[in-house]
């Protein structure tokens, strides 16, 4: 390979099931390993997991948790926390192989440029409607629809609030409930 050129990825170069404990995703055919998130972001991750399933399964959706691959493209693969997916057909036994209705990225300091950058960017442009962003450190969930091929900030809930998002009807979570009992992220160390 002449030099100065980097070999874009594929999904068919990711191993088919990484057991390192590692997350791997291809943002425009480029590789990114993240470690393993850390019990404070895997505890947010499962009880705001269960609030989402109660309101979008009886709708006919489905709420799915990472490890599981949206494959946008060959060269765009991605590992997000949550994923609430419209329609059945959009699920292969791969993954998620059009643009969920919803992704959701909990921050940790290992990914939280890429979550709010490139990632946010790139989501925006392959067509997800809907990305929220969980903050640990201010206790915060962000919402973004998408306009064009970017996101706006549509509702944002912190610690004590309740989110109530507009685009669901009758949706609502109580965001303290996520953190009770757990000590805040900020002290502890996060990956």
């Amino acid at each position: 390979m002449p030099h100065g050129l980097e070999r874009k990825l594929t999904y068919s170069d990711l191993p088919e099931e990484p057991t390192d404990g590692k997350r791997y995703e291809l943002i425009r055919g480029r590789l990114f390993v993240n470690p393993s998130p850390n019990t404070i972001h895997q505890t947010v991750s499962m009880r705001l997991s269960v609030r989402l399933y109660e309101y979008f399964e009886i709708r006919g959706h489905r709420v799915l948790q990472a490890p599981t691959d949206i494959i946008l493209s060959p060269r765009d693969v991605f590992v997000p926390d949550i994923v609430v997916v419209e329609t059945l057909d959009d699920i292969t036994v791969r993954g998620i192989e059009r643009p969920p209705l919803i992704v959701v990225e909990i921050l940790s300091p290992s990914t939280r440029c890429d979550d709010l950058g490139k990632k946010k960017k790139r989501y925006a442009e392959l067509g997800i409607l809907h990305y929220w962003i969980v903050d640990p450190a201010d206790r915060s969930i962000t919402c973004h629809q998408r306009a064009g091929r970017s996101y706006r900030p549509r509702v944002r809930a912190v610690s004590e609030g309740l989110l109530t998002h507009p685009a669901f009807e009758s949706l609502t979570i109580d965001v303290e409930a996520l953190w009770c009992d757990l000590p805040d992220s900020a002290q502890s160390s996060a990956s």
